[in-house]
Parts: structure tokens; sequence; C-alpha cells
């Protein structure tokens, strides 16, 4: 077996592993707050980016999204409806219109991680400190890796 071949039986099996690890964590009662939002993909991905980012305009969530800027505005509007966002003048442009989340916006975010991290919490907590030696070294190297990918995406 060449190297080439080892490297993608490991990457998707690992592959693997995090599908089967994500199927086994949707399925924890009670649900995630992820399942009681009632809110599309698409509604979803807004939030989680605007969570990231202070706010976006609509053609940056079009983008993101790889949707039209109708599309985009159909979608805020729903989140809007739901309470979850709000748009506001740019202060530096009068002609766009940024979206951000609001204080039950980043609390829905906030419920959604904070579940999400106490599921992976309580079954990392299982494992024996050498494990978790392990998988802190592993994921360090994962965040590296993230770095650099960010750095290339950026160039």
């Amino acid at each position: 077996m060449s190297v080439d071949d080892e490297r993608d039986r490991l990457i998707n099996r690992i592959g693997e592993l995090q599908r089967d690890l994500g199927r086994f964590l949707a399925q924890r009662r009670p649900p995630s707050p992820l399942f009681d939002s009632n809110l599309t993909m698409r509604q979803l991905s807004v939030v989680m980016l605007l969570s990231y980012q202070d706010s976006a305009s609509g053609q940056d969530l079009a983008h993101y999204l790889g949707v039209g800027l109708g599309t985009v505005t159909g979608i805020v509007d729903r989140l809007v409806g739901h309470g979850l966002v709000t748009r506001r003048e740019d202060p530096n442009d009068r002609r766009v219109r940024r979206v951000e989340l609001t204080p039950a916006g980043r609390t829905l975010v906030e419920r959604i991680t904070d579940a999400g991290l106490a599921d992976f919490r309580h079954l990392i907590g299982l494992l024996d400190t050498q494990t978790l030696r392990d998988l802190l070294s592993v994921m360090d190297r994962i965040e590296a890796a993230t770095v650099a990918l960010c750095r290339q995406d950026a160039s």
C-alpha cells in the first residue's frame, strides 16, 4: 500500500468516525437547541456566520450562501420575523444595509454551542488522561492546520 493510499484510507476512516459521532450526538436527549430552532439550514447558516462576525451585508451573505440577493432578502426577512437578526444602515455607505444578530440570536447560538460542547465534554470525560493528552496534541495540530488554511484562503 502506498503512502497516499494509506493517507486516503485514514482520512476516510476519520471522516466516518466524525460522521458517526455527529449522528450519536444528534440523537441524544434532550435534543439540541439546534433541532428546536425551527430554522432552515440557510437561516441557520446566516445565524452562525453572524455569530463569527459583527455584521454582514446582504452581498456578503449572498456570496457566503452562494445564492442571489433576492434569496438572501427572504432569508433575512424571516430571521427578522423570528427576532434573531436586525438590519441597520452601514455607517460608511448608506446604500448598504448591515445584518446583525439580536440578543435573542446570540442566545440561540450560545445555547447551540453550549449544548454541543457539554455533550463533547461528557464524551471525552470518559477517556483516560493519556488519551486526553494525545487528543490535545492532535487538536493543537488541527488548529495549526486551520490557521494555515485560513491564511492560504486569504491570499
